[in-house]
């Protein structure tokens, strides 16, 4: 925020000490940041526009950081910032996007299906020797349930999303009393506001959708697995499920699943729900 305070006071220093509006920082600024300063009540409401509440108390925040911080920037830490910019995706994620679907692939391309398969079968092959297949169809969705989780925590920014929430009901608030006072020109500067936010939510849905790559790269060759293991079997297995009594594998289940697909979603979505509220994430902003 230091830079984002250093254009402000460079502005209102152009203004003879004048008050400030979105339209002068606007190209220095994140709408998010300067909604973040109006919050925090670090800029307060002037006459036409915004004024530092405490100039002073700025000026020195600024001149201390700018006098202890060293520029320490690599080529690496460069590329890393440009990543940032890109929605948080770096290469490895592409990596993981490009290798998720050419997995995909495996559900209408034979060999390869039998390739994953195959080579999940490595880990998933003692335990359908030993355990009804229900069971292993359940291990398995609690594995990437779990999975899908942990990315998701260790990977979704929900503080951000909470601020785009607490910055759009700001600007909500504002809007209604600019229009009660009809303030034609606070409204056009919220209406600014909201297309740069428009454009700050673009980036964090491309960011959030980050962690489903790398849940797709686990699910998708697990998912496959199950697929080509029953298509193996000799005849299908059946089992009596809640509600629809006794089905094979491949009968339709619920909405046209095949029984298997029902099973396994059914699972995945009880076990994570239950992995959320240990570790207590939430999916949403609270």
């Amino acid at each position: 925020m230091v830079a984002a305070l250093e254009s402000i006071l460079d502005v209102q220093s152009d203004n003879g000490g004048g008050e400030v509006e979105w339209g002068d920082v606007r190209d220095d600024l994140s709408s998010g940041q300067w909604g973040r300063l109006i919050e925090k009540g670090v800029l307060v409401d002037g006459e036409t526009g915004f004024r530092l509440a405490d100039q002073g108390d700025v000026e020195a925040v600024v001149e201390e950081h700018n006098g202890s911080t060293v520029s320490t920037t690599t080529t690496e830490d460069a590329d890393e910032d440009e990543d940032e910019e890109a929605g948080g995706w770096r290469t490895i994620d592409k990596l993981a996007a490009l290798g998720a679907v050419g997995m995909i692939l495996g559900y209408s391309i034979q060999p390869v299906k039998n390739a994953v398969g195959g080579t999940v079968d490595l880990v998933f092959g003692p335990l359908q020797s030993a355990l009804p297949f229900y069971l292993v169809i359940m291990l398995a969705a609690i594995v990437t349930g779990a999975l899908s989780t942990i990315a998701q925590s260790q990977m979704m920014d929900t503080d951000k999303m909470t601020q785009g929430q607490e910055k759009a009901q700001e600007l909500k608030e504002r809007r209604k009393k600019a229009k009660e006072r009809g303030d034609d020109e606070e409204l056009q500067r919220i209406q600014e506001e909201q297309m740069e936010m428009m454009s700050d939510q673009m980036g964090m849905m491309a960011e959030n959708f980050r962690p489903t790559v790398w849940i797709m790269l686990v699910t998708i060759p697990i998912f496959l697995w199950i697929y080509w293991q029953i298509g193996r079997f000799d005849p299908v297995p059946e089992m009596i499920m809640p509600i629809y009594g006794r089905v094979d594998w491949n009968s339709s289940a619920a909405l046209w699943f095949p029984a298997w697909v029902f099973w396994y979603i059914l699972n995945s979505i009880a076990f994570s729900n239950l992995v959320r509220k240990a570790i207590g994430f939430r999916m949403s902003p609270n």
